[in-house]
Parts: C-alpha cells; sequence; structure tokens
C-alpha cells in the first residue's frame, strides 16, 4: 500500500491531464509546479505548446531561468508531455 503522500501527485496529475486544456487548467498547474512564493511573482500563458512566463523582477526570471528544465518536466507531467514543448521567460 502507497502512504496517500505518494498517491496524490499521480492522481492530481491524471485529473489535470484528462481536463481539457484552459487558462485556469495551465495557471493551477504552474502553481503546482513551482509552488505559491513564484507563482504570486509571476504570470503565465500558453502561446501554442509554448508557457510563457513573465516574472516581476529580473532577479525572479533569473531563476525560473536557472530551473526551466525542472519547471518544464513539472509542467509537462501535469499536463502531458504534448501540451508543453518550451519554456520562454519574458522580462
Amino acid at each position: 500500500m502507497r502512504p496517500l503522500s505518494q498517491a496524490v501527485p499521480g492522481a492530481l496529475a491524471e485529473l489535470l491531464r484528462a481536463a481539457p486544456l484552459s487558462p485556469g487548467k495551465v495557471g493551477f498547474a504552474w502553481r503546482v509546479a513551482v509552488g505559491p512564493a513564484m507563482e504570486r511573482v509571476t504570470s503565465v500563458r500558453l502561446d501554442g505548446r509554448t508557457l510563457v512566463v513573465e516574472a516581476a523582477s529580473a532577479q525572479w526570471a533569473r531563476e525560473i531561468t536557472r530551473s526551466s528544465s525542472l519547471i518544464l518536466a513539472r509542467m509537462q507531467a501535469l499536463l502531458g508531455a504534448e501540451a508543453i514543448d518550451r519554456l520562454q521567460m519574458r522580462p
């Protein structure tokens, strides 16, 4: 038997992948992927298969850029690999 803390992320990803792609779904997945602190200082939108990220400051933009491969992998796990193929920072 798996602990609940291990089962919830997989169940959440399955539910998200099954729902239609929408700005709300992308925003929710972003918050789950990066946490509430980073979510508060950014805005995201999907442009085709590119996740466009705008940060409140250059410092946050650098932090997101440094973590972009991990964030992209998390977003793909939540939304499906076919939903997003790259992350683009906008100042």
